[in-house]
């Protein structure tokens, strides 16, 4: 028996998804194979609220940014840890190459947790001064040219498939 991949999801799809999950509560605005999608996240119940803004388009990774507060502010001036951009800051949320994220998932489920996560880890790194996050960090340019899954195959083949 042979598995099909699965279908990738599209920006309706994402964004309908990211509306009815109470959890991605935000508001947001649709366009032509892309959106825009603004959330409230807390890490922790003793935590300040983070104003966040998911930017999605169906050739390219997801990103979130944090609009609020300003996360460089907050560490007084030091190099946020674990991020591609300072300001506005965007997060670091998965290793892309690696294919954590597919876009056959949902990003109320994946990408919005994520960033509770992230934050956590930086409240975390604003306490301690250490990042206990873990991850790898890519540079920017890797992050952009995303491996095919054909070149990937031909560099790390597959099991066979049971047919």
């Amino acid at each position: 028996m042979r598995f099909s991949e699965p279908k990738s999801l599209t920006a309706a799809q994402q964004f309908l998804l990211l509306r009815k999950n109470p959890l991605s509560a935000g508001d947001g605005t649709l366009g032509s194979g892309c959106f825009e999608w603004r959330f409230r996240a807390t890490p922790t119940p003793l935590s300040r609220i983070y104003e966040a803004r998911l930017e999605f388009a169906s050739d390219r990774s997801p990103r979130v940014y944090i609009e609020s507060p300003d996360l460089v502010t907050l560490a007084g001036g030091k190099k946020l840890p674990h991020v591609y951009e300072q300001r506005p800051t965007r997060l670091c949320l998965y290793l892309p190459r690696t294919y954590e994220w597919q876009p056959w998932m949902r990003l109320d489920q994946t990408i919005v947790p994520w960033t509770s996560l992230w934050l956590f880890y930086f409240e975390d790194w604003l306490g301690e001064g250490e990042w206990r996050g873990g991850g790898e960090h890519p540079e920017p340019r890797d992050v952009e040219r995303r491996i095919s899954r054909s070149r990937l195959r031909r560099r790390h083949p597959l099991r066979e498939r049971i047919e």
